[in-house]
């Protein structure tokens, strides 16, 4: 009886160091998540290599907010290409079409009330992004107020500026159709 009480005494305390060991390491990674959210809440840069994904999203919104537009819909298309979840497929489009759509306003328009090419590129690519985020969440409203938005600003008939005809002619070919 004495044996088998020893025996019981062994097994159960080894499954207590277990238990112990488990409870320390959840304990280590709650406090590690709780640490990554308080960077995240604060809008600061993740830089912890342990989570690629909000490194590499915080990194492309803090370019965006330094008006850094090119650089940040680069780095947000880099993140489409890490195969993430719908939802923040989403999300990353919708960021995308902003800061498109603020490119687009801050570029100017020609002395004759056209576009200029580069806004008028960002607006079309800012519409594809916000309608790309709308066809993976429909019911996504800041998505469709600024794609109401954007319609809005943008001109029924953007036509692109009127080009130059060169008579350039390349091995004795002119350029353009006769």
């Amino acid at each position: 009886m004495v044996k088998h009480i020893k025996n019981s005494n062994v097994i159960f305390g080894t499954f207590l160091a277990i238990g112990l060991i488990g409870a320390g390491y959840e304990a280590y990674q709650i406090h590690h998540i709780t640490k990554v959210n308080q960077t995240v809440a604060a809008g600061q840069l993740v830089t912890d290599d342990a989570y690629p994904y909000l490194q590499k999203f915080t990194a492309a919104y803090d370019q965006g907010n330094k008006k850094d537009y090119k650089h940040a819909v680069q780095t947000y298309g880099q993140l489409l290409e890490t195969q993430p979840s719908l939802h923040d497929q989403a999300k990353i489009q919708y960021n995308i079409g902003n800061n498109l759509f603020v490119f687009g306003l801050i570029r100017r328009i020609n002395d004759d009330g056209t576009l200029q090419d580069e806004a008028r590129y960002a607006y079309t690519q800012a519409k594809m992004a916000y309608e790309q985020s709308l066809r993976i969440e429909p019911q996504d409203r800041a998505a469709k107020f600024n794609l109401s938005l954007l319609h809005s600003v943008m001109a029924n008939n953007m036509k692109p500026a009127p080009k130059d005809q060169s008579t350039m002619e390349l091995s004795n070919l002119p350029i353009g159709l006769p």
